[in-house]
């Protein structure tokens, strides 16, 4: 019998994959308010984001998170040239001299640790350590092989749940090889052949992290269908010979430089008329939601370079690495798949 995956649960886990993914979020509410006052800045001078980060010292990556939260929060809106204005709610509420400024109700919170790191991470664009961890460097820390176990541990829990719904999402039928890059534990790579058993796949990951994903996918029994490739995916060529590239949960991590080399590097690797999966929590277009995912950008910002992308900043960057064909489809977990296509 060949290796299946566990049936899916029978309730779903996206409220409480909430409450861990948007941990964070009230101390960047903490932060703008009390430490920077954000709030009463844009009341006095409604700013495009270049000119709010000018005004107040703030890096335009975590800045951009922080607008994005607030407005998925209904506390700012942005006009069609991009000016960010006060709601009534934030107006009242958020603003130092109103007579309902909840400033010193947040107040007595903006020592706590991650609010002070985000303040930080505000005003340097660098990121603080994954859950406050040290080293400060999220990549050197997942050189050290227990760390690398246990955060790829993490996202195997994660990902029994949301691999399998991503996989069902996708019509491959006629595609024969996957490239999970940087795959972790390789349990989407294991979802996507359990739900296509015609497909194989190879995890492409760093050395710790190959070592664990080849532990994990061989006491998943899995092992006949999906190898293990070690390498850097910012720093070594893909490898060829697949007509998938299925990129989960990882763009989230870097900044548009990184994401721009990762993605030319899989249009370079991919066979002509394969197919790119980016498989992540993405924003709407405008910027204003949902909620959950601008939440959990927070939490990216915080201990990675990245953020939550919006579905339309992947087309751009997509097209901008040579994909065409573009599409967007929701699949669980306030996670979606952009796809797109390399031209035949």
């Amino acid at each position: 019998m060949p290796a299946r995956l566990p049936a899916p649960p029978a309730t779903d886990p996206t409220p409480v994959y909430r409450h861990r993914d948007g941990l964070y979020a009230a101390d960047l509410v903490t932060a703008g308010l009390v430490s920077l006052d954000v709030f009463s800045h844009l009341d006095r001078q409604p700013s495009t984001l270049d000119a709010l980060c000018a005004a107040l010292g703030l890096h335009a990556r975590p800045a951009d998170v922080m607008v994005t939260l607030f407005a998925a929060m209904d506390l700012v809106v942005r006009d069609a040239g991009g000016v960010i204005r006060l709601t009534p709610l934030a107006r009242e509420h958020f603003v130092h001299d109103s007579p309902y400024s909840l400033a010193a109700y947040y107040a007595s919170f903006q020592a706590r640790p991650v609010c002070r790191d985000l303040v930080e991470v505000l005003r340097t664009g660098k990121p603080a350590g994954f859950a406050s961890a040290k080293p400060t460097d999220w990549l050197t820390a997942m050189l050290d092989p227990a760390f690398a176990d246990g955060f790829t541990a993490a996202m195997d829990a994660r990902g029994l749940y949301l691999g399998p719904a991503a996989a069902a999402a996708l019509d491959l039928a006629g595609r024969r090889a996957l490239l999970d890059i940087a795959g972790g534990s390789g349990i989407y790579a294991c979802a996507f052949v359990d739900r296509h058993p015609h497909l194989s796949a190879t995890v492409f990951e760093r050395p710790p992290v190959d070592d664990v994903a080849r532990r994990a996918i061989a006491r998943r029994g899995f092992d006949d269908r999906v190898g293990v490739a070690a390498g850097d995916m910012l720093r070594d060529p893909l490898p060829p010979a697949h007509d998938v590239h299925l990129i989960s949960n990882v763009l989230h991590d870097w900044d548009l430089p990184a994401v721009d080399a990762i993605l030319r590097a899989s249009f370079a690797a991919l066979s002509p008329g394969g197919l790119l999966v980016i498989h992540d929590a993405h924003l709407n277009a405008a910027k204003t939601g949902p909620l959950p995912v601008a939440a959990y950008s927070v939490m990216l910002m915080h201990g990675t370079e990245g953020r939550c992308y919006s579905a339309v900043e992947m087309f751009e960057r997509t097209t901008a690495a040579g994909f065409r064909d573009q599409a967007f489809v929701d699949t669980a977990g306030d996670r979606s798949l952009v796809t797109a296509r390399k031209p035949a």
